[in-house]
């Protein structure tokens, strides 16, 4: 018979009750280094103190009213992102798809306003991920995830990453804008070139394109800066956010200049649940944490101690790991042997880890780990690596 939950998951056989840090503890009393945080979304540890008091003292007061009345706790959030970003305006939702919808949805509707109807599609990218909406599946182009669910959304075209004569051969007279990751997660940390995201900009600029920036994993300090783009100095005209920003409550956002914003007028765009006050406290409480001095630069200080523990790691197992990739604390191992293998062997030696495309072991922890996290993490990889070896030398012996 089937479960009560549908088999939509291949989870591993681990349930927390509990967490503190970048530490996890199951019920059955086994602590692991929890360095999946979520899919990057715990971004300020397992019960913060901040972020818990932020949540109960909300909840206690009022946790949701709809979008039919002010949210005073959505009108703080929304000028504190604005005030440290390039955006103008922003909108919430729940989730990473949801925010990905709806920048394709401002960007469509800010060319119909703005004279062009006729631009209506979008220029995606190989390798992308943007959620699992018929709309997004369509977007991300993969034909394994599209596959049973009929015909792809149109409007979508896709091309290689880091290939400009590609992108501008692309574009068509029904072109509206481009939407792509800073850094590709799911298909294996795979990072768009600075000088490739500058002349995305400077081609949006020539032809009267929006440039919009998936930042749902890559964002809310996952890569030592608030938002991942800023490390190129392009500024996109629309933005997704979501994952870390709630801190591991449900909470999505679009962000964009006013060019775009403005059209999103009464009725043509909303949610629920969105930007409701107990999302909107956690959220605040994570930039609290996040916007304080020195934390970031902390990100990128713990982000650089790791880099060199992981790239002695991979000197001493080149037979088990062959390169590191990634920005900050989103990093990607690739691995010689199937990743599902070191990710099992990890697990056995206490590190929760999450695999990605390319044979890619991926590493999101906490953006609060501590130099002794670090190096425990390590620790449980070249246990892992050990273990692997053995069983590669074992079945070949």
């Amino acid at each position: 018979m089937i479960s009560a939950l549908m088999p939509t998951y291949n989870r591993a056989d681990l349930a927390f009750e509990r967490g503190e840090g970048a530490w996890l503890y199951t019920t059955d009393g086994r602590r692991f280094l929890d360095f999946a945080a979520g899919i990057a979304t715990c971004s300020v540890g397992h019960a913060n103190p901040q972020l818990v008091k932020a949540i109960t003292e909300q909840a206690a007061k009022v946790m949701h009213v709809s979008n039919l009345f002010r949210v005073p706790q959505a009108e703080r959030l929304a000028a504190r992102l604005v005030e440290a970003t390039f955006a103008d305006s922003v909108f919430f939702c729940n989730s990473g798809a949801e925010a990905n919808e709806g920048m394709v949805k401002a960007i469509r509707r800010a060319q119909a306003k703005s004279g062009h109807p006729e631009r209506t599609r979008i220029l995606c990218f190989e390798g992308a991920f943007h959620g699992r909406t018929l709309g997004m599946l369509s977007a991300t182009g993969n034909p394994t995830y599209l596959d049973g669910f009929g015909e792809r959304a149109p409007g979508f075209d896709h091309v290689p990453l880091n290939n400009m004569n590609a992108v501008r051969d692309a574009v068509t007279p029904e072109t509206a804008g481009v939407m792509l990751e800073p850094i590709q997660g799911e298909s294996g940390i795979k990072a768009a070139d600075r000088r490739f995201l500058q002349e995305l900009r400077a081609m949006c600029d020539e032809f009267g394109l929006f440039l919009g920036f998936d930042e749902v994993q890559t964002g809310v300090g996952r890569t030592g800066r608030l938002f991942a783009h800023e490390w190129s100095g392009v500024n996109p005209d629309v933005m997704s956010a979501a994952k870390g920003l709630g801190g591991g409550f449900p909470i999505g956002a679009i962000l964009a200049r006013e060019a775009v914003a403005k059209h999103l007028t009464p009725g043509t765009h909303g949610t629920t649940f969105g930007g409701n006050p107990l999302a909107c406290a956690a959220a605040n409480a994570v930039l609290d944490i996040l916007l304080a001095p020195g934390f970031l630069e902390q990100v990128r200080e713990r982000a650089a101690f790791l880099d060199t523990k992981l790239d002695a790691l991979i000197k001493d197992f080149p037979d088990i790991f062959s390169e590191r990739r990634g920005l900050g604390l989103m990093i990607g191992l690739r691995c010689v042997p199937k990743v599902s293998d070191v990710l099992a062997a990890a697990q056995a030696a206490g590190l929760l880890a999450v695999s990605a495309g390319d044979n890619v072991l991926r590493l999101v922890p906490p953006l609060i780990i501590s130099e002794q996290d670090c190096l425990a993490a390590v620790k449980c990889l070249r246990q892992a690596a050990e273990t692997v070896r053995a069983a590669i030398l074992e079945t070949t012996s």
